[in-house]
């Protein structure tokens, strides 16, 4: 909904009602993943996409009679080898899209998650997608972490309110979208009810350490890809805002100390790529030394040549980092691609934190067989 979320505000707003098909769950090489939306407006105007252009002829028909009957649909996609003429997925991909109706009465809340987004506030938004009673489709939760959890809104019942919650909760905290499935009441241990909870998590980040020219480079892949960027440098000549248009902030720091801080503050978790370009032991040492030992983090590379490498690894281990803590490690840093450059260097480093989030082998796709898309 993120894409699509102006438009459907400035409807919501001036009161005018929209059908929004939203994609709560995909199989296969699904070309769009869950939470992607489209908003069909009463005027006929269209904005975002849940298939790339596949079925959004048929979604958006189906949002016109949502419109019309206020009634919302769940609607599953895929290939069709019976039927030529049937809407599908030309790349073998299943997706399910609920298309439901949204105004004042349906998403009271929406403006508040709105602002929510807008300010990079953690919320999550639970709809009940599916249940034998007919009634109890489209209800609807917000949920906000905090001690207590905000909740507002509900689906039904307290016994399905607490389950969701706790479950939504966990998710928003993961930064996660998913449909989940409950008995009809909230059994854990049950099936009826689905609820697709939509995670509107801060933007993960990405710690640049070591102000070079391959450090723009990965910034700017970085800022593309969607990480909130941050360039950290112990040396103030280099580390300027002026040198790093596309970072978030530049840092003035030790890397091992402002990495230690940051840590100790939670705001590195296991969305979060370190990316230690410094290719310095008094720099990169004590920096790894202090990654490698992190609870939780997405990913941890190093720039170097193989030379670096071995001599980072020697003195890495004489500080009494383990094997095992040394396997966490991305070193030399990136898949190989042959590049040069720092923007081919930078392609290679986003293109191994993608590998390494999906589960992706990095090897050519016209080498390698059945799916895709990795979930």
């Amino acid at each position: 909904m993120r894409d699509v979320l102006d438009d459907l505000l400035a409807r919501w707003r001036s009161g005018e009602p929209a059908a929004v098909g939203t994609v709560v769950a995909t199989w296969s090489s699904a070309p769009r993943q869950p939470g992607a939306a489209m908003v069909v407006a009463a005027d006929g105007s269209v904005a975002g996409s849940v298939s790339g252009g596949c079925v959004e002829g048929a979604v958006y028909e189906l949002g016109q009679e949502v419109l019309a009957s206020g009634s919302s649909v769940l609607q599953r996609y895929g290939v069709s080898d019976e039927d030529a003429f049937a809407v599908g997925l030309t790349c073998g991909g299943i997706i399910d899209v609920f298309v439901e109706r949204v105004d004042h009465q349906a998403f009271p809340d929406l403006d508040d998650v709105a602002a929510d987004i807008a300010a990079g506030r953690p919320v999550a938004v639970a709809t009940v997608i599916a249940h034998p009673d007919p009634h109890r489709i489209g209800a609807r939760m917000t949920l906000r972490p905090g001690d207590p959890p905000v909740v507002s809104g509900s689906i039904g019942s307290s016994r399905a309110d607490a389950a969701v919650t706790d479950d939504g909760l966990g998710l928003l905290a993961a930064g996660r979208t998913e449909t989940l499935e409950y008995g009809p009441d909230g059994e854990r241990r049950g099936e009826g009810m689905r609820v697709f909870v939509q995670s509107f998590a801060p933007p993960p980040r990405m710690i640049v350490f070591g102000a070079i020219d391959f450090a723009a480079a990965v910034a700017r892949i970085g800022s593309f890809l969607g990480y909130h960027v941050t360039v950290c440098d112990a040396r103030p000549v280099f580390a300027t805002a002026t040198r790093f248009p596309s970072a978030d902030e530049v840092v003035v720091e030790w890397p091992h100390r402002y990495l230690a801080r940051e840590a100790e503050a939670g705001r590195v978790d296991e969305r979060t790529a370190l990316c230690v370009l410094t290719h310095d032991p008094k720099f990169d040492v004590p920096l790894l030394e202090v990654a490698l030992r992190l609870p939780a983090v997405g990913y941890i590379g190093a720039m170097g040549s193989r030379r670096t490498h071995e001599d980072r690894l020697a003195r890495l281990r004489e500080s009494g980092v383990t094997e095992e803590e040394i396997a966490r490690m991305s070193s030399p840093i990136g898949l190989d691609l042959g590049g040069r450059t720092p923007e081919e260097t930078a392609v290679s480093v986003a293109a191994e934190i993608i590998a390494l989030r999906w589960g992706g082998a990095g090897e050519r796709l016209t080498r390698t067989e059945g799916p895709m898309h990795h979930h």
